[in-house]
């Protein structure tokens, strides 16, 4: 590794982390299925330094009570021309109590999924960390006007 590029590396406070956790709304939850991991997109909300989201059940919901499970965020700063990541990691637990699942969705714990998703989980953080960098071509963070992700929007 280049010297250089080590120093181009900002390591982020656990409190810069939660401010980001709290900026966005979708992550990617990484789980282990079986012998091997996956990741699904889930929203989120940040709720008293844990993470809350909702899921129905199947392998996302499993496997999170089986092993602690990941989830990352990332993001770009078009001002400052850097990008960021964002990991936090621990166990989740299932929110039964109803005052907890009240607060949860006074926070706007909405799932943007049809289907059911009407189980809560809570991830209790072991790690939070994340990274700041120079983004060496900040272009790559616009969609291009040719992605098959603008469709979606026609």
């Amino acid at each position: 590794m280049n010297p250089q590029s080590a120093d181009a590396i900002e390591r982020l406070s656990p409190d810069e982390c939660f401010e980001l956790l709290g900026q966005s709304a979708v992550g990617r939850l990484a789980v282990i299925v079986g012998n091997h991991p996956d990741i699904f997109p889930v929203n989120y909300v940040v709720d008293n330094g844990s993470i809350v989201f909702r899921t129905g059940l199947g392998t996302k919901f499993w496997s999170t009570m089986r092993d602690p499970c990941a989830l990352e965020i990332d993001g770009f700063d078009a001002g400052s021309g850097k990008a960021w990541s964002v990991v936090a990691r621990g166990p989740a637990h299932l929110i039964v109590d109803l005052q907890e699942k009240a607060a949860a969705d006074a926070l706007h714990l909405d799932p943007w999924q049809p289907g059911s998703k009407s189980y809560y989980l809570r991830l209790t953080l072991d790690a939070v960390t994340g990274r700041r960098f120079k983004a060496i071509r900040p272009d790559i963070w616009n969609t291009p006007v040719w992605d098959a992700r603008s469709e979606l929007f026609h």
